[in-house]
């Protein structure tokens, strides 16, 4: 089985600065009159706004509703000069769904995701958003998942409720991690989204996302244009598994994802 226990070199390199970091603070400081003056204004009102549609067109068509989010993302990411590549999509079947799970080191995983993935999904997200205006009244009339963290017996539930969603290729997408990386390397992993894939049965789908703290770094708004690397890695059935070896999926999911990251984002 392996470890999911970070290397006992972890500490150390935690204080070191990630190549390149000084220069990325520069021009972030550059960069910030553009970010505050255009970029943060049309994110208010393009969540409000894609929000509010959203909300119509869930009335007759989540799924249709969902596509009110895949183009306020990609706007976004265009609006920030960010572009994102997708490699490895053959790896997910368009009529399975899945429970897809990826490292979380920026805000800007979401927007990349959402604007990129062109597949019908939901987000598994922290109660607290349910309140952010456009946003939450969107992913709430649209199925998307709300957990409380803080209390377990709550968040169980709210993953049980979504199994109804889950169906013809729609997927689930957790951050395991269960929050963003301060620094880009990948967190230990959490158990929520494992319970849910072994009693659906469904495939977890490990995903890679590299690059996404360079563009928005983790508990900051020094935005940068960038570029985002997506990776898709082959699925993992858990039926193989069995809550019996849940450790050892977590670990083997946890290692499918870092193989798509650079060796700083694994940690080495």
């Amino acid at each position: 089985m392996r470890s999911l226990d970070p290397s006992p070199a972890a500490p150390a390199r935690d204080m070191q600065p990630e190549p390149g970091e000084g220069l990325r603070n520069l021009l972030g400081w550059i960069y910030l009159p553009y970010a505050w003056l255009v970029f943060i204004p049309y994110l208010g009102v393009s969540t409000i706004l894609f929000g509010v549609v959203a909300v119509v067109i869930c009335r007759f068509s989540p799924r249709a509703a969902f596509h009110c989010g895949t183009v306020w993302a990609w706007l976004l990411c265009r609006l920030n000069f960010t572009w994102v590549s997708v490699q490895g999509r053959k790896n997910a079947d368009p009529k399975q769904s899945y429970i897809i799970m990826t490292n979380h080191q920026s805000q800007f995983d979401i927007l990349a995701l959402y604007g990129h993935w062109g597949r019908q999904f939901r987000w598994v997200m922290k109660e607290q958003l349910r309140k952010v205006p456009g946003l939450g009244w969107y992913c709430s009339a649209g199925g998307h998942v709300f957990i409380d963290r803080s209390n377990r017996e709550k968040a169980i539930e709210s993953l049980r409720a979504a199994k109804p969603l889950l169906d013809g290729g729609i997927s689930v997408v957790f951050f395991p991690e269960g929050t963003r990386s301060r620094d880009g390397r990948m967190r230990e992993l959490k158990k929520g989204g494992f319970m849910m894939a072994l009693e659906l049965g469904l495939p977890i789908l490990p995903v890679s996302i590299s690059f996404s703290r360079h563009v928005l770094p983790g508990k900051t708004l020094r935005l940068l244009p960038g570029r985002i690397r997506i990776r898709v890695q082959e699925p993992i059935d858990v039926e193989k598994y069995g809550v019996e070896r849940r450790e050892e999926l977590m670990a083997d999911v946890r290692e499918a994802i870092a193989s798509g990251l650079t060796p700083w984002e694994r940690g080495e």
